[in-house]
């Protein structure tokens, strides 16, 4: 049976040299991927039909030989099977109506898997056409980050707009991350049955949040969704990547529940290595350091290597990959991951 080592190390065990992919591997820094997105017309587009969907998925995988691929896909897809209207602008991004309160309650799930259901087909073609080592991982945004945009409408610097919605509408805000922790978790359950090894739940706004809305936005959501899945699959490994959490990753894994944590490029070694001793990590090279390349590149993924490539490490990016970074910085990382030594 093949080998797939990223599913070794969210095991607990150390492997060396670590098993390397990167978030948005598959995006706009690729010139296949912009040739795709061209023919495909919009970004939804690509997320919706397979065809385009698994093309985009296995770009990197060809190009770069990652040892995971994650599905192509968006975030925001979840509030869209729900019946939220959502369209994508150039140099905007995702565009909503903003939710009100009293629109909480009448999400519509009736549809909600069959309108994600050419995402399940992608994943299904994907294990088909996968390297039988490459790990599939399959992903969700957390309920939190994802709420930031359906009541803001768009993306914010602070999340201000969905931070004064938890403050003046607590029970409103409880009923739609508790709304989008259970459809979440039934979405991630269907990607594991189409085929995917893992998944991640990515929560991109969790360091805007004080230390009681952490707990209540993006800790017990979190924690809701992994008591789903595991009660189905209770082996299911699971990445959780809160960031900018800070301090406030420490109990994250306990109190979620999580598998591995994915750790942005802030936090510092000794937290590092202290939340590694407690099973997988996965990061954490600043996206900038790839697209500066050089010695700011070679320090970095040496830095990583050094502290944390004796315990079970995936290595990351500690974001997603920017669109303007040079394809042969990316070379030079995996060469450098790959040729390490202890």
């Amino acid at each position: 049976m093949t080998k797939k080592i990223v599913l070794d190390v969210l095991k607990g065990e150390a492997v060396f040299p670590p098993p390397i992919w990167m978030m948005r591997q598959a995006g706009r820094y690729l010139p296949e991927y912009q040739a795709s997105r061209k023919t495909a017309g919009g970004f939804l587009d690509l997320c919706y039909n397979p065809d385009f969907a698994v093309e985009v998925t296995l770009q990197p995988i060809r190009r770069f030989g990652f040892d995971a691929s994650i599905l192509f896909s968006d975030i925001l897809v979840v509030p869209h099977a729900l019946g939220r209207d959502l369209r994508f602008e150039e140099g905007r991004g995702p565009l909503m109506t903003p939710i009100r309160r009293d629109e909480v309650s009448a999400l519509d799930t009736s549809r909600f898997h069959e309108h994600l259901s050419p995402v399940y087909e992608t994943v299904r073609r994907l294990r088909r056409e996968l390297p039988a080592e490459t790990t599939l991982l399959g992903f969700c945004g957390a309920p939190w980050t994802v709420v930031t945009y359906m009541i803001a409408g768009h993306g914010t610097p602070d999340q201000a707009p969905a931070r004064l919605f938890g403050y003046s509408n607590p029970e409103a805000m409880d009923e739609l991350l508790e709304t989008l922790a259970d459809c979440s978790a039934d979405y991630l359950i269907r990607q594991i049955e189409a085929g995917a090894d893992a998944v991640q739940i990515f929560d991109s706004w969790s360091g805007v949040l004080d230390e009681a809305s952490f707990e209540r936005y993006c800790i017990t959501p979190v924690a809701r969704i992994v008591k789903n899945i595991r009660a189905k699959y209770p082996d299911a490994p699971i990445i959780g990547f809160p960031k900018g959490a800070g301090q406030l990753y420490d109990t994250y894994r306990q109190k979620t529940g999580v598998t591995a944590l994915g750790l942005d490029w802030t936090v510092p070694w000794s937290q590092a290595r202290s939340l590694q001793a407690e099973g997988a990590v996965q990061g954490n090279l600043d996206p900038m350091r790839l697209v500066a390349g050089g010695k700011a590149l070679d320090e970095g993924v040496n830095a990583i290597l050094k502290e944390l490539g004796a315990g079970p490490l995936i290595f990351n990016l500690g974001h997603g990959i920017t669109p303007q970074t040079p394809i042969a910085h990316v070379e030079r990382m995996i060469e450098l991951v790959r040729s390490a030594s202890r």
